[in-house]
């Protein structure tokens, strides 16, 4: 009876989901574009601050390999955070640069944006890369300039947020976009990006997200997965610990100790139902209370609730040390990189 028609219906929307997924493969292997196979130039110059690791070497053939070929690359690179993403990244943009091609990074915040743009400006502005920013707080000269150098050619790579999708950004040539955690961005986006480009791009999707290879297969069907499952030689471990709620007074004293050593820490409230209103609340009342222990200038509070623009001014204060705690609800998933917080206190 009704399970019966419920399981059918289930199987229905299972099968149509893989059904496009499949002819999006298809369509997407039909495609031609232009190769990017890339001269080595530029990476011969890239001073490199570490060996790569193996797994590194690996992704990065398997992404070479397939910008190198007339159809769009269409590949996802997953990989714990502090794995070496972004260098990968970086090595797939100077086959794009050396190939002629132009590249857009879209990275799902602002504050994530302007990091982007930080590190890659620091690695790449040596060896004569040009590199700009283009985020909803570009506005009047400086928006036009970058407009100008994307339509005659002479920016190599666009770092932005959503702002790189607007119809008055135009590319000489778009060979390879780089979408920054996945999540954050549905199919219609990476058609509209590809859009941007005479022939479509060549497109390599980043996440931390640890994805199961059977969510791989019904989310990411149409994409090809490269997975860096190696860590960068002397990284600190990982240390979990399970503490009842009954010694939350002890946690809370343990952060005092950490954060007079100088340390930094992220405090994750619970997702309460589903519901952004509660967990708001939750958040704010656990800001309220480590606000009257630590002082009301060293906690900060972002939640979904809260405008982007004062959730990314928070960010960039607890960013910049000015604030010790940063108390949050989920929204801090879409990391930001703060090395000096080695703590994260997650409340069950």
């Amino acid at each position: 009876g009704a399970e019966q028609a419920r399981e059918r219906l289930a199987y229905d929307e299972v099968f149509a989901n893989q059904l496009a997924l499949l002819l999006l493969r298809q369509s997407q292997r039909r495609r031609r574009t232009a190769p990017l196979a890339g001269t080595g130039e530029l990476t011969e110059k890239l001073k490199l601050p570490y060996q790569l690791t193996g797994a590194q070497r690996r992704v990065i053939e398997e992404i070479r390999g397939d910008m190198a070929q007339s159809a769009p690359m269409l590949r996802l690179l997953q990989g714990d955070v502090g794995s070496g993403k972004t260098l990968v990244a970086v090595m797939a943009m100077l086959a794009a640069v050396e190939s002629g091609a132009q590249t857009a990074l879209l990275a799902p915040t602002e504050i994530l944006a302007r990091q982007h743009h930080a590190t890659l400006l620091n690695q790449l502005d040596s060896i004569g890369v040009r590199v700009a920013i283009l985020t909803g707080r570009e506005k009047g000269r400086a928006r036009d300039s970058v407009l100008m150098g994307l339509a005659d050619g002479s920016i190599d790579i666009l770092v932005g947020t959503h702002a790189i999708f607007q119809e008055k950004v135009t590319y000489k040539k778009l060979g390879l976009a780089v979408i920054d955690e996945q999540h954050r961005f549905g199919v219609s986006q990476r058609l509209l990006l590809a859009s941007k480009a005479e022939h479509p791009p060549h497109l390599l999707v980043m996440t931390a997200t640890p994805i199961p290879r059977t969510l791989t297969l019904t989310q990411y069907g149409e994409m090809d997965v490269s997975r860096i499952d190696e860590m960068p030689p002397g990284r600190t471990p990982v240390e979990t610990r399970v503490i009842s709620e009954e010694r939350l007074p002890e946690v809370v004293d343990g952060l005092g100790r950490h954060i007079a050593a100088g340390g930094q820490a992220y405090w994750v409230c619970p997702l309460v139902e589903e519901s952004e209103k509660s967990d708001a609340a939750a958040a704010e009342e656990r800001a309220r209370v480590l606000k009257l222990r630590f002082g009301e200038d060293k906690v900060g509070l972002v939640h979904g609730r809260m405008k982007g623009t004062d959730k990314d001014a928070v960010m960039t204060r607890f960013a910049s040390g000015e604030l010790a705690v940063l108390v949050a609800t989920t929204v801090i998933e879409v990391g930001v990189d703060v090395p000096n917080s080695t703590l994260m206190i997650v409340e069950g």
